[in-house]
């Protein structure tokens, strides 16, 4: 509850009022020093007063790539039996992972006239999705101010709901995936049949019956199968630099790809959404790595989701803690097994950091390494690394279809 500068004013007034009449034997100025105190009082019983609001809040859908539509719909229901009420409301918008750290996006005017007792209001509105991040919308601010304006006060109803805006995807025709291939060059998509226990699943017709575990089937009543998976198959693995030093701002006035405010970086996370759903599609195991220590892993495309949301709440960050740095984060792919294929995703060339990459040929096969800025798209192989230099994400996706074998 606060009071405004007229209410400060009225109640000081009211006071010296009061002192004066009664001082000097005016009774007039002792009224109106009165009435201008209890104005004061009566205003802060006015918005002592708490509407009983309860407010639901959803959004559809929460996770959407840039630019795509995402709307919030919130119903406020007045759970006063006697009461009704007309309030100015606000939506809450910030950008951030965490609330502590989360930026201010603006507010969203919520219209609330004459709320009836026992009323539900509906109200919708867009959810802005220009920037990649981690929206949380929410909750919905109440504003009550006493018809003088001298006293306001701002109450919270209602929980924050997270809006994920992942980074565009481009599409791309293939991933490389390293050293393990089948017979006929391709990759080989059945990983059933090795000798690696996985788990135990229900029989089904065509099922080899020497993998019958008798004893889970002898318990549970009905044939239950060990499921078995190819350890050896390859993994494909993305690291993508989010050092801030390693990247270039854009411009606010941009309207994509390195003319976005976040620039290069942006870039980097469009063209590690493409390789992320491109390789979920050709079912390929696939680890995103941030040289900021964060890391999501799947396979199918009903495991890609995670990492699409790692990469909208990636954000960048200094080399200020220990560990966080480039050297660092190589030496911990080193012990990484053979057979892996790496994908370095940076800002403009760095020389020396691409060097640091190309220090792990003898365990990595298949490198690649794209860099992004305002330079000249196309293809280069430096110590025995291809480089895909891009402008944006969708550059990046034209010079990797370029690629005519991996």
């Amino acid at each position: 509850m606060h009071v405004t500068g007229r209410g400060y004013g009225v109640l000081v007034a009211g006071v010296l009022l009061l002192v004066a009449g009664f001082g000097f034997g005016y009774p007039e100025l002792a009224a109106i020093g009165c009435a201008a105190v209890v104005a004061v009082l009566g205003a802060l019983a006015f918005v002592a007063w708490r509407p009983e609001l309860v407010v639901d809040r959803v959004a559809d859908p929460d996770r959407v790539m840039r630019g795509e539509s995402s709307a919030v719909t919130l119903s406020i229901h007045n759970a006063s039996r006697f009461f009704g009420a007309s309030l100015i409301a606000r939506d809450r918008v910030t950008h951030g992972r965490a609330e502590a750290t989360a930026k201010p996006a603006g507010t969203v005017a919520v219209p609330l006239i004459r709320l009836r007792p026992g009323r539900t209001t509906t109200v919708s509105y867009p959810v802005p999705t220009r920037r990649r991040g981690v929206i949380r919308v929410g909750p919905l601010e109440v504003s009550r101010r006493d018809p003088l304006g001298l006293v306001w006060v701002v109450r919270q109803y209602g929980d924050a709901v997270t809006v994920w805006v992942r980074p565009r995807v481009h599409p791309i025709v293939a991933v490389p995936v390293g050293l393990s291939r089948s017979m006929d060059g391709r990759v080989d998509r059945v990983p059933l049949g090795s000798i690696t226990f996985a788990s135990l699943r229900e029989y089904v017709v065509g099922d080899d019956l020497r993998h019958v575990h008798w004893r889970t089937s002898a318990r549970v009543g009905e044939l239950m199968v060990r499921e078995h998976v190819d350890t050896s198959l390859p993994r494909l693995v993305v690291l993508l630099d989010d050092r801030a030093g390693a990247h270039r701002p854009g411009s606010e006035s941009g309207s994509g790809g390195a003319g976005e405010p976040e620039g290069t970086f942006e870039a980097a996370c469009e063209a590690a959404a493409s390789v992320l759903v491109a390789a979920a599609r050709e079912d390929i195991a696939v680890e995103l790595r941030l040289l900021s220590g964060a890391v999501a892993s799947g396979r199918s495309e009903r495991e890609v989701g995670p990492l699409l949301d790692l990469l909208a709440e990636a954000e960048l960050t200094a080399e200020s803690e220990p560990g966080r740095d480039l050297r660092s984060a190589i030496e911990n792919l080193r012990v990484r097994r053979v057979g892996d294929t790496l994908i370095f995703l940076s800002g403009p060339p760095d020389q020396e950091a691409l060097g640091l990459v190309a220090s792990l040929r003898g365990a990595y096969p298949s490198i690649i390494a794209g860099v992004f800025g305002p330079i000249e798209s196309g293809l280069a192989t430096t110590a025995g690394m291809l480089v895909v230099s891009a402008a944006d994400g969708a550059d990046f996706a034209g010079a990797w279809d370029g690629v005519r074998a991996w």
